[in-house]
C-alpha cells in the first residue's frame, strides 16, 4: 500500500509531518499497517471509498495542473456515485477515467436535453466524439443540470488531448460508438427484451467495455479483461437495468419509457398503468421478471471480478455490483417501487462499501442477496421459477468459488491466515506500550472522523442509486 513513499523507513519527525500532509484516511490506515493489522483491514480504508482530490495531501494538489483539478472539481459536482471510486484508483488510470467519465457526462447530458431539439441533437451525438480534438468547442444553450461539463468542454478537451495516446484511442473510440448508439435509439421506444439489452449497451455496456480496455491498458490488469467485450458489457448492463427499475415512478412522471414493452405488455395496457393501485399484483409481476432478468448478469460479474488483480480497480468495479445487488433484493417483490424510489439504507451502504474489498467478501455478500430474494419468491409468480434457477445458479458460483479460494491456498485464504495469525500475537500480549496508548488514542480520533466521512459519502452514493 505504501510502497514507493519511503513511509516506513522515515525519522519519527518526517512520520509525523508526513500525517499532518495527508488525508486521516491514509493515517489511520498507516498506522493499522505499523500495528499488524491484516493487509485486508488496512487496503479497505487506505483505498477503499474515500478519496477525495482536495483531501488527497498537499503533493498531489501542488503537482495538479489548473485544468486538471477543474476537471476533478466537476467529477465531484456530476458523480454522486463515482466520484470517491474513480479517485481511488491507481497512478495515471485516475486520470484517464476521471477525463472518459466527464467526456461521457458531457453526451449522456446532450443526449438527455429534451430542450435540443431532435434535428439538432443527432448530429451532435454522432459527431461528439470529433469535438474532443475541436480546442474552442462548448456548448451554452443546454438547461440539463450537469450543463457545465458542455460549457467548459474546453478545459475538458485539454486534458483528454494530454492523455497518452493509448487512453485517448479508447476514449475516442467509446465515445464515437456511445454517440451513434443514442443518436440510433433517439426515437424509439425499447420493445423487446433484445432491444432493452441494445439500449442498455449503448449507455452503460459500452462503459463497461472502455474501462476494462483502460484497465488493460493501464497495466494495472491482464490483457484478457480489456479483450473480453461480453463480460464487461455484462457489467454495464447490470447496473444499468437495476436503475432502470428502481426509477420507474421517476422515469414514467417524465415521460421516459425504459421498461421493454415486451414485459410490461403482459401486464398492462400501458406502463404507467402499473402504477394504479388496482393493477399492483400486476405490477409487481412485472417488476419481478424484470429484476430476473437483470440478475442473468450476475455470474457474468463475478466471473469478471475474479480476473482483477490490482485493489483499487478491484473496489471500483465492485462496490458498484454489490450496491447493484442490494438494491435489487429491495426492490424484488415490492410494490413501493410504483410508489416512490426504493434505496438501501445508509449504514447498509456502508458496511457494503467497506467490505467489497475481497472477491470471497463480494461473493459472501451475492450469496446473502439470492438467499434473500429466494426467500421472498411467490409460488404463484409468472416468472418464479427462472428466478429460483439464476438464484440457485448465483448461490452455486458463490460456493465454489469460495470453495476453490479455500482450497487453492489463495489471496483470500492468505489473508484469512494472516488474520488468524495476528489475533494469535495479540492474544499473547497482556500490556500496551506507551507508544500503543498513544496511537490507540490517534486511531480512536481518527477513525471517529473517517466514519462519519463514509457516512457522507455513503449518502451521496444512495442519492445517486
Amino acid at each position: 500500500m505504501w510502497e514507493g513513499g519511503g513511509i516506513a523507513s522515515a525519522t519519527p519527525v518526517g512520520w509525523w509531518w508526513w500525517c499532518l500532509r495527508v488525508s486521516p484516511i491514509h493515517v489511520v490506515s498507516f498506522f493499522l499497517c505499523q500495528f499488524n493489522i491484516t493487509r485486508t483491514t488496512a487496503s479497505c480504508l487506505a483505498v477503499g471509498v474515500v478519496y477525495p482530490v482536495k483531501k488527497v495531501g498537499a503533493v498531489v494538489e501542488v503537482s495538479m495542473a489548473p485544468s486538471l483539478r477543474t476537471c476533478y472539481r466537476y467529477l465531484n459536482q456530476t458523480s454522486r456515485s463515482f466520484a470517491a471510486v474513480i479517485q481511488a484508483l491507481d497512478g495515471e488510470l485516475r486520470d484517464a477515467v476521471c477525463i472518459f467519465y466527464l467526456v461521457l457526462r458531457a453526451l449522456d447530458t446532450v443526449e438527455d436535453d429534451m430542450t435540443i431539439p431532435s434535428a439538432a441533437k443527432v448530429p451532435m451525438l454522432r459527431d461528439f466524439h470529433s469535438f474532443l480534438y475541436q480546442h474552442e468547442w462548448s456548448y451554452s444553450l443546454s438547461n440539463e443540470k450537469d450543463r457545465q461539463v458542455l460549457e467548459d468542454f474546453p478545459t475538458i478537451s485539454l486534458e483528454f488531448r494530454k492523455l497518452a495516446k493509448i487512453y485517448r484511442d479508447v476514449i475516442g473510440d467509446i465515445c464515437q460508438r456511445m454517440g451513434a448508439g443514442m443518436a440510433e435509439v433517439l426515437q424509439k421506444k425499447v420493445g423487446s427484451m433484445q432491444e432493452w439489452d441494445q439500449y442498455c449497451h449503448y449507455v452503460a455496456g459500452l462503459v463497461g467495455i472502455g474501462l476494462s480496455r483502460l484497465f488493460a491498458a493501464s497495466g494495472l490488469e491482464d490483457v484478457v479483461v480489456g479483450e473480453d467485450v461480453a463480460l464487461a458489457n455484462s457489467m454495464g448492463l447490470f447496473l444499468q437495468k437495476t436503475n432502470i427499475i428502481r426509477d420507474y415512478l421517476e422515469d414514467t412522471r417524465d415521460r421516459r419509457e425504459f421498461w421493454p414493452q415486451e414485459a410490461w405488455s403482459k401486464y398492462a395496457g400501458s406502463l404507467s398503468d402499473l402504477a394504479r393501485p388496482e393493477n399492483l399484483c400486476a405490477a409487481v409481476g412485472c417488476l419481478n421478471e424484470l429484476v430476473t432478468n437483470a440478475l442473468g448478469h450476475v455470474p457474468d460479474v463475478l466471473t469478471y471480478l475474479s480476473r482483477l488483480r490490482n485493489q483499487s480497480v478491484f473496489n471500483f468495479c465492485a462496490i458498484p455490483q454489490v450496491m447493484a445487488i442490494a438494491t435489487l433484493s429491495a426492490c424484488y417483490n415490492n410494490p413501493a417501487v410504483f410508489g416512490g424510489v426504493v434505496k438501501i439504507r445508509k449504514g447498509q451502504a456502508v458496511t457494503l462499501m467497506m467490505d467489497a474489498t475481497s472477491l470471497a467478501s463480494v461473493r459472501a455478500m451475492m450469496l446473502q442477496y439470492a438467499q434473500e430474494i429466494q426467500r421472498c419468491i411467490p409460488p404463484d409468480d409468472p416468472s418464479a421459477t427462472q428466478t429460483r434457477d439464476i438464484v440457485l445458479r448465483i448461490k452455486a458460483m458463490s460456493r465454489a468459488g469460495a470453495s476453490s479460494s479455500s482450497s487453492s491456498g489463495g489471496g483470500d485464504s492468505g489473508d484469512a491466515q494472516e488474520e488468524e495469525e495476528v489475533n494469535g500475537r495479540h492474544q499473547g500480549t497482556g500490556f500496551m506500550s506507551p507508544l500503543s496508548l498513544t496511537m490507540g488514542m490517534v486511531l480512536a480520533a481518527l477513525g471517529w472522523q473517517y466514519w462519519a466521512t463514509v457516512q457522507g459519502v455513503a449518502a451521496k452514493y444512495l442519492q445517486g442509486l
